[in-house]
């Protein structure tokens, strides 16, 4: 596995990943379980108007707690990212920034819709740490399949397409969410909880994209190999399942609330989400 990252390996980093490890491992519950669902009570609160201006949608508050809650995934990671995998990474983020825009401007190709709530510092009506948000369930989705599939996931002709699937749930999650508490807001709305059938559409082109830029980035191999290794890699997904799975519910939106539940029934399958007694 450290010939993945030999490439361009300093000695201090090989410290700072172990100091990372460290950290995400000695503070899993709280970063998996705590911190997604106090950001779900201070989001939903936020919406029902019960916090005052200062904290109601504090986007440096929001962007705080995504942050943190992305830790296993960044330390995850962090030893099988190559020079490849990091370029890789790069076109993502121009990717990302750039579809945004011209969805924010065009409508296309995931339907109108305009921000309701600043999600950190705002750039042109699109969020600076966009790709904070968007890449994260690109990865979540590819480490998740990986480990479902077994043996298929060698095969590109079903690991891409599972991953792709599996992305595309991830939104069907969040965006009623999203559109509830008011994140954004799609102009002509949708049959699905407010969300329109395009807006799909557009995340298959992105997901597409996403995915087969990751696969062809990293290195199959390593990234399963410190996957075995890694116990807390998949803790974002347990955030992403108790955040916006719990808003979901909490608006009744059953449909999208069933789906993080089965997120969270795959999670238990692949046995990666434990508490070692301390």
């Amino acid at each position: 596995m450290r010939e993945a990252v030999s490439e361009f390996e300093l000695p201090p980093r090989g410290r700072i990943e172990g100091r990372l490890d460290e950290l995400v491992d000695e503070n899993r519950f709280t970063i998996a379980v705590v911190f997604p669902a106090l950001g779900a009570v201070t989001l939903l609160a936020s919406a029902e108007g019960l916090l005052p201006e200062p904290l109601s949608f504090n986007p440096y508050f929001l962007l705080f707690g995504v942050a943190v809650m992305r830790l296993p995934l960044v330390a995850g990671l962090a030893p099988v990212l190559t020079r490849k995998a990091a370029v890789g990474l790069a076109a993502l983020c121009g990717y990302t920034y750039a579809i945004e825009y011209v969805g924010v401007t065009t409508g296309y190709p995931y339907g109108t819709f305009q921000y309701g709530v600043e999600l950190g510092p705002m750039l042109g009506g699109i969020p600076v740490a966009l790709p904070l948000f968007f890449l994260p369930l690109v990865a979540n989705a590819y480490l998740l399949c990986l480990l479902l599939l077994g043996d298929a996931a060698r095969r590109v002709v079903l690991r891409v397409p599972a991953v792709v699937a599996a992305v595309i749930g991830m939104d069907l999650v969040l965006d009623p969410a999203a559109v509830s508490i008011g994140f954004w807001a799609y102009e002509a709305g949708g049959l699905y909880y407010g969300v329109p059938w395009s807006n799909y559409a557009g995340w298959l082109l992105s997901a597409v994209v996403a995915v087969a830029v990751l696969d062809y980035a990293f290195d199959r191999n390593a990234v399963l190999t410190r996957l075995e290794a890694c116990r807390f890699m998949l803790d974002d997904l347990v955030s992403f399942v108790i955040l916006w799975g719990g808003i979901n519910a909490y608006f009744g939106n059953w449909i999208p609330a069933t789906l993080a539940v089965g997120y969270g029934y795959a999670l238990w399958k692949t046995d990666r989400f434990d508490f070692p007694e301390r």
